[in-house]
């Protein structure tokens, strides 16, 4: 064992908030534990973003990132499938294109590790009969990008399901699960909301894959989800659920702020204004919301009167994943934000199209809060820079994201009403971002959320909770090898 390398190959799924956490925990397997990585990144698009690009270029002198385009699946996905149906196909129509990618490796992997969409791949690759030289006689780990908490539902869904009569969301009571915080009927995952839909059966099978694997690593760490972890750990039924098999905490896994970073126009923008006065607002690589909401939101902040950075993309109908599967778009702003507005808030504010460096902006002492969409990526930066939230969930896990931050954690605040269920007003807003600039609840906030950052860095390392469930992931991969 002293003198063999591990190898673990990571399989990472269509999408920036998949391929980011893979690329950095690979990293982080790399150069803290003297792993020898292959990140296999299944791309949707034929361009990927510039900033993901130089992040994969930074990396490569220690692991290796091999792109697999993804299978076409216009002819066998619907039209109207929603992203995790779009994305379960795609992984299993790229099979054969991940089988040869392994086959022609010099150095077979011991590990396999990924995201729970790749789980779709292991269990296709079982059904067709893929020779064991390939796939089989690798140990299979999934790796949760997102919640502990997201982790317990998913993984109890299937039990959910035969349990609830009738569709999830008209349930009076919220959804129990062994040992954990009850999720309300209205914050499940996205699948979930209509049980008669067939993406809901996708989701299901989804969930029991994840069970498949030989264990799960969770992108979160002991001191921030004490009872969940608990629950997944010890609790009798959850226990029988995931088949009993370890839950590791390697989290937080997020892009950190670089010193040595070159200034781009928003970082030289934001040297210029006074400390803890500016709220930034950006929905992440995939958010979009609609026409009427941008101009609300627009509305919103003009008259809260704070200073602010908007990233912004077009409105998209209302799909809140619209740009999920593009690479970025290019639309001026003043095509579709309320006339005048620039030039109205010229002096206060800075617009930005589709893109901005997020983690040196969380870290700008600028900053005091961030409007965001609640994916667990983004919250993860926020938290890692100390910075405290405005909870705008849109899709996926988001909202069960922005209960956990306003409730239990309490570092954000959120609109009365899901951003998903009605358009927040522009008073709302106007509101939500004065509050958490000049507002009395922002300084308790702010003290929550300086002690969750403190909690992740010590987390991460030498000998802090996460660095030794790494540790004991990679022991437990030797002892099966062995």
């Amino acid at each position: 064992m002293a003198t063999k390398q591990l190898h673990v190959a990571m399989l990472a799924s269509p999408g920036v908030g998949h391929l980011v956490p893979v690329l950095l925990l690979g990293h982080r397997l790399a150069t803290h534990h003297n792993l020898r990585v292959t990140v296999l990144a299944v791309t949707a698009t034929a361009t990927i973003p510039q900033s993901l690009s130089q992040l994969i270029t930074s990396f490569t002198t220690h692991l290796s990132v091999i792109q697999i385009p993804a299978a076409d699946i216009s002819a066998v996905a619907p039209r109207n499938a929603n992203v995790v149906t779009q994305l379960c196909v795609m992984m299993r129509e790229t099979i054969p294109a991940i089988r040869a990618t392994i086959s022609a490796m010099n150095s077979r992997p011991h590990v396999l590790v990924g995201d729970i969409f790749a789980n779709e791949s292991w269990t296709i690759a079982e059904e067709l009969g893929i020779p064991k030289y390939c796939c089989l006689n690798i140990n299979k780990y999934v790796f949760v990008t997102g919640s502990a908490w997201f982790t317990a539902l998913f993984t109890y869904s299937p039990v959910l399901d035969k349990q609830v009569v009738g569709q999830y969301v008209d349930q009076k009571e919220p959804l129990e699960i062994p040992g954990c915080k009850p999720v309300r009927p209205d914050e499940v995952f996205d699948a979930m909301l209509n049980r008669d839909d067939e993406n809901y059966d996708v989701y299901l099978n989804l969930a029991v894959g994840v069970t498949l694997a030989a264990g799960m690593l969770i992108n979160t760490w002991e001191d921030l989800e004490p009872q969940t972890l608990n629950a997944l750990r010890t609790n009798e039924i959850l226990r029988s659920v995931v088949k009993y098999k370890p839950v590791y905490t390697v989290g937080p896994v997020n892009k950190r702020y670089e010193s040595d970073a070159l200034k781009g126009e928003v970082v030289e923008w934001l040297d210029k204004q006074p400390e803890r006065s500016v709220i930034y607002v950006s929905f992440g690589s995939g958010g979009t919301i609609s026409a009427e909401q941008i101009n609300e939101l627009a509305w919103g902040l003009e008259l809260s009167r704070q200073r602010f950075v908007w990233v912004v993309r077009p409105p998209t109908g209302h799909v809140p994943d619209g740009s999920f599967f593009k690479a970025g778009q290019s639309d001026a702003p003043c095509d579709y934000l309320p006339e005048g507005f620039l030039m109205r808030t010229q002096k206060i504010g800075l617009v930005v199209s589709s893109w901005a460096p997020q983690v040196e902006i969380l870290n700008h002492t600028s900053v005091a809060g961030f409007l965001t969409h609640c994916g667990w990526n983004s919250t993860l930066e926020s938290v890692t820079n100390g910075v405290p939230m405005i909870a705008w969930p849109l899709y996926a896990e988001q909202k069960m994201n922005a209960a956990m931050l306003t409730e239990e954690l309490k570092v954000a605040v959120r609109p009365e009403v899901l951003p998903t269920k009605k358009v927040v007003g522009r008073e709302d807003v106007a509101r939500m971002v004065m509050d958490l600039v000049e507002g009395e609840e922002v300084k308790v906030m702010k003290i929550k959320v300086d002690m969750l950052k403190k909690s992740a860095e010590n987390a991460i390392r030498e000998n802090g909770s996460s660095y030794i469930s790494v540790c004991k992931f990679i022991e437990d991969c030797w002892s099966q090898i062995q």
